[in-house]
């Protein structure tokens, strides 16, 4: 109870019997208390060092001081330690908003900060998320996301949220197949964030309040981390690309609409990928879908062309307008 002070439940159990019965000797609190005489000396040593107890000249005779005065002035004490640690923690404050302040001016100068390595971005995406005002914007690449990155980002959408802050997000199509995805995105929906998916998207992209924007470091490896940009040109190049992504992205909720020639969005993105030269297994990595998943799709396009081989659905769909 007045741990606080320096007590411990012993302590103050000595000491409240030597308000109780001024008269006991050391034996006589052991013999109250029920514990050995050695226990008891040293409480009255610990006592006597908090002037709660006056030993007389030579150890001889003991009293314990009225907690009029003993415990108030520990508790004086107590609060007066307590003021000067708040002073000293307000002064480290103000230091430590200096050097922030200084690393942030440097940083705009700049324009360009780098993340090394996936644990600092996380740390960074924490930041971000705790400090947005009004809008985050992000493209999130591939398909099923983690389950320990879905759980690590609920506290601090709902934060965002619960602030005003507006999230949309961009998916790839594929995210539709995976079922622990596809719960985030209701999870979110149900708390006011808006997400879209779309065939394939440029690169992994988070823009705050259009101010801040993290993008890969290596767009192949995620692992390398990302570059924090702050320059208004390049953020609004980005809000810009961000936004042409969105106005062609399938609302979530909704099935992905199929066009005039009856070909799904990742339909005729494959054939627009296939065209550029890219193999199966590149065209799988840029939707985010197995190598099995391509073939099916083309091999459904190579029947619906009413072609032999695909060199020949190539030139129909290129005569068709698919491509």
């Amino acid at each position: 109870m007045l741990s606080v002070l320096g007590l411990s439940t012993q302590h103050e159990a000595v000491y409240r019997a030597m308000l109780d019965q001024p008269e006991l000797t050391v034996s006589g609190l052991a013999g109250r208390l029920g514990v050995d005489p050695a226990e008891v000396h040293g409480a009255l040593d610990v006592l006597a060092d908090l002037a709660l107890v006056r030993i007389g000249p030579g150890g001889v005779g003991m009293r314990a001081v009225r907690p009029q005065a003993g415990l108030s002035m520990l508790l004086a004490k107590v609060e007066a330690d307590i003021a000067t640690r708040q002073r000293q923690i307000e002064e480290t404050r103000s230091v430590i908003a200096a050097i922030v302040s200084d690393y942030d001016d440097q940083e705009r100068e700049e324009g360009v900060r780098r993340l090394e390595g996936l644990d600092v971005v996380r740390e960074r995406l924490a930041e971000l998320a705790q400090e947005a005002r009004t809008e985050c914007l992000s493209f999130s690449t591939g398909g099923a996301q983690a389950p320990a990155t879905i759980e690590a980002e609920k506290p601090l959408n709902t934060l965002a949220l619960d602030r005003g802050v507006r999230i949309r997000n961009v998916y790839q199509d594929s995210f539709r197949n995976c079922p622990t995805t596809l719960a985030y995105a209701r999870w979110m929906a149900d708390r006011g964030g808006v997400s879209r998916t779309v065939p394939t998207l440029p690169l992994r992209l988070v823009i705050v309040d259009r101010e801040t924007a993290l993008v890969p470091i290596d767009p192949g490896d995620q692992a390398a981390g990302a570059l924090e940009l702050r320059s208004p040109g390049v953020i609004a190049g980005l809000v810009a690309l961000f936004e042409q992504v969105w106005q062609s992205g399938t609302p979530f909720g909704e099935a992905p609409a199929r066009d005039v020639n009856g070909l799904l969005p990742q339909e005729k993105e494959l054939l627009r990928l296939l065209a550029e030269g890219h193999t199966d297994e590149s065209a799988a990595r840029k939707l985010a879908v197995s190598l099995r998943s391509v073939q099916r799709m083309m091999t459904g396009l190579t029947e619906r062309l009413e072609s032999a081989s695909r060199f020949q659905a190539g030139i129909r769909a290129a005569r068709r307008g698919w491509v």
